[in-house]
């Protein structure tokens, strides 16, 4: 579990080249700065883990690019102390991105094995989410809600009706769409009353899906 001044230094450069693909939020570019990407990766793949790349981290699944984590978390436009719902936790990486970002997070996995994994990291690496649950993310947590903000790091069909309702009036949903094996269009969903949401789609991107009924 070490982080050396050269993986600070690596996290540097990932952060300078992010912002020259165009993200400009400090906020963001920041916590891509602090946090130890190398640490949420098989200790095989250490050597790459600050190129711009996804990895995979078992169950079938993977740790996104650098820029779809720092893209999706700059969509969300987190301010300190907000309640940002997470569906996918995943290695944990995006956690503890918006946990470095002032967020209070509430994540949910669906794989077991992840789940178990990214529960005994996150605390080892000081971040302290504010509930992760194994379950299905198509249902959110209706028991916290509502939330400022909803991420979606995984491909789904549908927008999940679940997930509108349990967002604040004013929050924003990001979730890319699209079926399995299809590029996937990213949403935001912003709330604008009880029944009227605006929606904007800002680009294709590529996830692993969105299971439903997992567990």
């Amino acid at each position: 579990m070490k982080d050396t001044s050269k993986h600070q230094g690596l996290r540097n450069q990932l952060a300078n080249l992010l912002e020259q693909k165009g993200i400009t939020d400090t906020n963001v570019l920041e916590a891509v700065r602090k946090v130890p990407r190398h640490l949420f990766l098989n200790s095989g793949f250490e050597d790459y883990a600050y190129q711009d790349k996804p990895f995979p981290i078992g169950a079938g699944q993977t740790i996104s690019q650098p820029y779809t984590v720092a893209y999706q978390s700059q969509l969300l436009q987190v301010k300190k102390d907000d309640k940002v719902l997470e569906i996918g936790t995943g290695s944990g990486y995006q956690t503890a991105i918006l946990h470095a970002m002032g967020a209070k997070v509430y994540s949910i996995e669906r794989q077991l094995e992840l789940f178990k994994a990214t529960s005994l990291l996150l605390p080892k690496l000081g971040v302290r989410a504010k509930h992760l649950s194994f379950g299905d993310g198509y249902k959110g947590l209706p028991n916290f809600a509502p939330f400022d903000s909803i991420i979606v790091t995984a491909g789904a069909p549908i927008i999940p009706k679940p997930l509108m309702a349990q967002l604040k009036i004013g929050g924003r949903l990001i979730i890319p769409v699209g079926g399995e094996n299809q590029v996937q269009i990213m949403t935001i969903l912003i709330r604008k009353d009880e029944t009227r949401f605006e929606k904007h789609e800002v680009g294709e991107f590529r996830f692993v899906p969105m299971l439903e009924n997992k567990n």
